[in-house]
């Protein structure tokens, strides 16, 4: 796979503008990104700007602290797909995580899964906030739920994404879930090194740079 093809294009600011939104999927097809990874209120702009285009809308849900209702994340999930997205990236509940209400994070996973069907399903467990321990168990809830991939990080907490972590998470998932990166990707040296880790997919705003 071409370097380009690991790359979510990403953009989730609050003050993130229309001329922003515009310019990231100019160069999404620019550079032949995997997705740009937007907002969902970008969905019907990133739709009508990629079209003719191979670069797929990935859309974040229940971001960035992933404290929402399960329904109100399936029902952000659903109304995603029905206006346009192709992926979706959720953030897991973290305090159920980390409460041990493991069942109550593995069964909101599996309710978005099933409300999005065949579409991707990438799991943010938001590694930086949780121990080694609780990280294989959000993994492992994700795979049982039937996600796609787990993700690193929002890129909104207290760190990124982290080598050692993306180990763990590959080492945890193996084949049943491909794992993305996210989070303060700014050098060749560190792509490359996650995609040495395990990953498959690279959250980044830097993604020309890596490529170009």
């Amino acid at each position: 796979m071409k370097k380009s093809k690991y790359i979510d294009h990403t953009q989730l600011k609050a003050d993130a503008t229309k001329q922003d939104i515009i310019k990231l999927c100019e160069e999404a097809k620019e550079y032949d990104f995997m997705t740009v990874c937007i907002n969902p209120c970008w969905i019907p702009l990133a739709k009508e700007l990629l079209a003719g285009s191979d670069v797929k809308v990935c859309v974040v849900v229940g971001f960035p602290l992933g404290a929402m209702t399960t329904e109100a994340k399936v029902f952000e999930a659903k109304d995603a797909i029905e206006k346009g997205a192709d992926e979706v990236d959720m953030v897991i509940n973290i305090a159920q995580l980390k409460d041990g209400e493991y069942d109550y994070v593995k069964e909101e996973i599996r309710q978005i899964k099933e409300a999005i069907g065949t579409h991707v399903l990438k799991v943010i467990i938001e590694c930086c906030l949780l121990t080694d321990e609780e990280k294989v168990l959000a993994c492992k809830a994700s795979i049982e739920a039937g996600a796609d991939y787990v993700k690193t990080s929002t890129g909104f907490s207290t760190s990124g994404a982290t080598v050692e972590d993306v180990k763990l998470m590959k080492e945890t998932v193996g084949d049943h879930a491909k794992v993305k990166a996210a989070g303060g990707i700014r050098t060749q040296e560190e792509f490359e090194a996650m995609i040495e880790a395990g990953a498959e997919r690279i959250g980044t705003s830097r993604g020309c740079s890596l490529v170009g």
